[in-house]
C-alpha cells in the first residue's frame, strides 16, 4: 500500500435535523467553540500528515469554497459542486478522479466531532489488507437505534450490519462512526451516476465478496447532526472530553464561557456558554448555558437561558430555551 496522503470530506448535506441554525449556514461551518466543525477536521487531517482534501459540496456551497480556497488550516482545498444529492457513495464516486489507483484514502463525515485515532485506524486497514476499514465506537444498547449498528467476529472483521435496530433486535453495541479508511477498488462498488449509500448499498454488496475490517474508536466522538447533540458536544468540549485548540475557558463563580469578544464585568455567568466574535452584551445581562454566535447584539439586564443565538441576532428580552434563526430581532415587550 502506498502512503495515504489525500483524504474527502463528505460536506454536501443539508442539516435539516439542525434547523433552524442551517437555514443560512451549512452544517460543515457550525461552530463549536466558535471553530466552524470542518476547520477541526483540517487541521486533524494535516495533523496527519494529509494536506490535500477533497470536499463534496451542495447546500450553501459558495460558503464553504469561499471559506477554505484560500486557509491557514494546511489544507490543499479540492471540491465538487454536485447539482443533486447523490448519497454518502455517490458522493464519494465523484471524487474518484481526485484520488490515484491504487492510493488508500480516508473519508470523514463534516458533522463528526472526534479525537479518533485515525493513525491507528490506517495501520490496521494496512496490516489487513481489506478494502474497506471502518472506524467503530461502543455506545450503551440503549441508544442503538439512532444509528449504524455492526457486528464484528473476533477479530475484528465485519460478519453483519444492522441498520438502527430496535434495542431488542441489536446484535452488538457498537455503530459506524463514518470514518472511513478505503482502498481505491472502493469505486468498483459504486455505480456512477446513481444515489448510492455507504451502509446500505455499498457494504453489505462488498462484505459478500470481501473482508471488511474495524478498528475501535475508543476516543472521544460526536456526530453534531442534531440540536441536542450539538448542545451536548459543546458541554463536552468544557467537561474536556474533546480536545482541539481554541480560546481560554475563563471560570467564574457561578460558570464558565469562551470568548472571542469583550465581555463587561457586569455580565454574570451561569453553566458554560460559548460567545463569538463582535457580540456585544450588555450591563448585568445574565448568560445561562447558551450558545452564541458572531455579530450578536444584547441588550443589559436581559436574562438568557439554554439557548442557541446564531449570527446578527439582536436581542432585548429574556429568552429560555430558545433557538433562533440568524438576524432575529427580538425587541422588549411593553406592558
Amino acid at each position: 500500500m502506498k502512503n495515504l496522503t489525500k483524504a474527502m470530506i463528505m460536506s454536501a448535506g443539508v442539516g435539516s435535523r439542525l434547523d433552524p441554525l442551517t437555514k443560512d449556514l451549512p452544517k460543515p461551518l457550525v461552530p463549536v467553540f466558535n471553530r466552524p466543525v470542518m476547520d477541526i477536521l483540517f487541521e486533524k487531517l494535516s495533523f496527519l500528515g494529509i494536506n490535500d482534501v477533497i470536499c463534496n459540496t451542495y447546500y450553501l456551497a459558495d460558503k464553504i469554497i469561499d471559506r477554505y480556497t484560500k486557509n491557514d488550516l494546511g489544507i490543499n482545498f479540492n471540491y465538487i459542486k454536485e447539482e443533486t444529492l447523490s448519497g454518502t457513495a455517490g458522493g464519494v464516486k465523484k471524487c474518484q478522479h481526485f484520488f490515484e489507483e491504487g492510493d488508500s484514502f480516508i473519508v470523514l463525515s463534516a458533522d463528526g466531532l472526534t479525537n479518533a485515532d485515525i493513525q491507528k485506524g490506517i495501520e490496521i486497514h494496512r496490516q489487513s489488507g481489506a478494502i474497506a476499514t471502518i472506524g467503530v465506537k461502543q455506545i450503551p444498547i440503549e441508544e442503538v437505534s439512532h444509528f449504524g449498528v455492526v457486528v464484528t467476529d473476533k477479530n475484528g472483521f465485519i460478519i453483519e450490519f444492522q441498520e438502527k435496530p430496535s434495542v431488542s433486535e441489536a446484535k452488538s453495541n457498537l455503530i459506524n462512526t463514518g470514518i472511513y479508511i478505503f482502498d481505491y477498488k472502493i469505486f468498483e462498488y459504486i455505480p456512477e451516476n446513481t444515489f448510492y449509500d455507504f451502509a446500505k448499498n455499498v457494504f453489505p454488496k462488498l462484505l459478500l465478496e470481501h473482508a471488511i475490517n474495524t478498528f475501535e474508536v475508543n476516543e472521544y466522538w460526536s456526530d453534531i447532526g442534531t440540536l441536542d447533540q450539538y448542545k451536548q458536544s459543546v458541554q463536552d468540549v468544557f467537561a474536556g472530553k474533546c480536545e482541539f485548540e481554541h480560546s481560554p475557558i475563563v471560570c467564574k463563580e457561578n460558570g464558565s464561557y469562551i470568548s472571542q469578544s469583550s465581555i463587561d464585568k457586569s455580565v454574570k455567568f451561569i453553566g458554560n456558554s460559548t460567545i463569538g466574535s463582535n457580540v456585544i452584551i450588555g450591563e448585568d445581562a445574565i448568560i445561562d448555558s447558551c450558545i452564541i454566535w458572531d455579530n450578536v447584539h444584547i441588550a443589559p439586564n436581559v436574562h438568557l437561558r439554554n439557548c442557541i443565538i446564531p449570527s446578527g441576532c439582536i436581542i432585548d428580552r429574556d429568552l429560555n430555551s430558545e433557538i433562533l434563526s440568524a438576524n432575529t430581532v427580538l425587541e422588549s415587550v411593553k406592558i
